[in-house]
């Protein structure tokens, strides 16, 4: 069985999303679509494929079996929902919708129709991802407390007049951006809930810009603070998150995550564990080992045999790490459509469960937006 994809939007993003597609075995990019018609010959320069300029026409391609959905978040709601009604599989991009109702109508709709329907979250396909998960899930590091992710991102590239500023199209940082790390958070901590939220912006003659937001997300063990800042030179680009426990921290650094500091309190055989999934620099701390040494936090003994830093470097950099991680997305989707018993690592409820949290977070953001 093959898998024809078409492409909805000829930008930069949907030609990086092609590729990772491509390496997947059985997998061709048959159409691409987009109303700039100098855009679409431009990206089929890679790929040979049928060029449609009308939507509608492109949908009716017999030969396309999933679209996806590369274009600004304002017409995803309508693109999904038209190809899924042509019969067609689709993964979009973040977000669903600007809406959360309107991707629950768009996960239902797909349930109907028997028919595949995903937001690319894919930060859960990333192996540090699922090595974070598993020293959560065997309480390595004893219980979760607190976490923050912190995304010091460049505007660079965002002139003033980019949709991106435009709420109508984006939906603004929460929604547009904000999904990705909501969803991976819950990934490893369960589902959460918005408690504050706020939102800066420029002045009224910079058309009134919101260029910074926070919010925090409370979780059954504990709480994350999230703060998404795009007002900066594309050099001071920095991302960092961290997850705090009883015995100890995990920090991850950049969007896709590359890299990874764990420091903390391990016993033997944790220390041994983890050496057999990651290439590790260890740094031991107070003259190495400390077998079986006993000391106390929150009012409990905690027994351990080493205080390590573990440093963690992926083989692999960001844009390729990146790759990975689409091709990874896709060849996953493609065995439910092949049998619809397989369990996926994200399915459409990941799109609405982010959307709605974005959408909480940008509500109360809206209604603390002044001194007053």
């Amino acid at each position: 069985m093959n898998l024809n994809i078409g492409i909805v939007g000829a930008g930069s993003f949907a030609q990086f999303a092609a590729k990772a597609f491509s390496k997947v075995s059985g997998i061709s990019i048959v159409a691409v679509t987009d109303n700039n018609e100098s855009a679409a010959r431009q990206f089929n320069l890679s790929w040979n494929s049928k060029i449609y300029i009308d939507y509608e026409a492109f949908l009716n391609d017999s030969n396309i079996d999933l679209v996806y959905i590369a274009t600004p978040p304002y017409l995803h709601y309508a693109q999904s929902k038209q190809a899924l009604l042509a019969g067609k599989h689709v993964i979009c991009e973040k977000p669903a919708a600007l809406h959360a109702s309107e991707a629950e109508e768009l996960a239902i709709l797909s349930k109907k129709l028997q028919l595949l329907y995903v937001v690319n979250l894919m930060q859960r396909y990333n192996p540090l991802f699922g090595i974070v998960k598993n020293i959560i899930n065997e309480n390595v590091l004893g219980e979760f407390l607190h976490g923050f992710f912190e995304n010091y991102a460049s505007d660079e590239n965002l002139k003033a007049d980019h949709w991106f500023w435009d709420e109508s199209k984006s939906g603004g940082i929460f929604i547009e951006h904000g999904v990705h790390f909501f969803d991976l958070f819950a990934g490893w901590l369960g589902e959460g809930r918005i408690l504050n939220a706020i939102q800066l912006g420029r002045p009224a003659a910079e058309k009134n810009i919101i260029d910074r937001v926070q919010a925090t997300v409370l979780y059954k063990e504990g709480f994350v603070n999230f703060y998404h800042g795009f007002d900066q030179p594309k050099i001071l680009d920095r991302q960092e998150m961290r997850l705090q426990f009883e015995r100890g921290e995990i920090t991850l650094y950049e969007w896709v995550p590359t890299k990874m500091t764990l420091h903390g309190l391990l016993l033997k055989e944790q220390l041994e564990k983890l050496s057999e999934v990651l290439k590790l620099s260890i740094i031991y701390h107070n003259n190495g080992r400390d077998d079986n040494k006993k000391i106390k936090g929150r009012f409990s003994e905690i027994i351990y045999d080493s205080h390590v830093t573990i440093k963690y470097n992926d083989v692999l950099n960001k844009e390729d790490r990146y790759q990975e991680m689409l091709s990874a997305m896709v060849e996953d989707q493609w065995k439910w459509i092949k049998d619809p018993s397989h369990k996926r690592v994200i399915n459409e409820s990941n799109a609405v469960a982010s959307l709605k949290i974005a959408a909480d977070a940008k509500r109360l953001a809206e209604s603390f937006n002044s001194w007053e």
